[in-house]
């Protein structure tokens, strides 16, 4: 997956240390790196639309719930 692609996924809104993830329905994370955060929607479904920054850390542009 070339970086700096455009992404648009969903799956639900973790944190693991520090770190906010978003696992995936099939299986997998994704590394969240996020300007506010958004603690709010922990454990719920969200859609995440960001740019891919590195193997599995996406630059989030937007969260929502889904």
């Amino acid at each position: 997956m070339p970086r700096f692609k455009h992404y648009e996924l969903t799956g639900v809104l973790l944190v693991e240390g520090r770190q906010f993830v978003l696992s995936m329905p099939g299986g997998g994370t994704w590394r969240l790196e996020v300007t506010r955060s958004p603690a709010k929607l922990l454990g719920q479904r969200v859609t995440v639309m960001g740019t891919r920054d590195g193997f599995d850390l996406i630059a989030v542009t937007s969260i929502a719930a889904a």
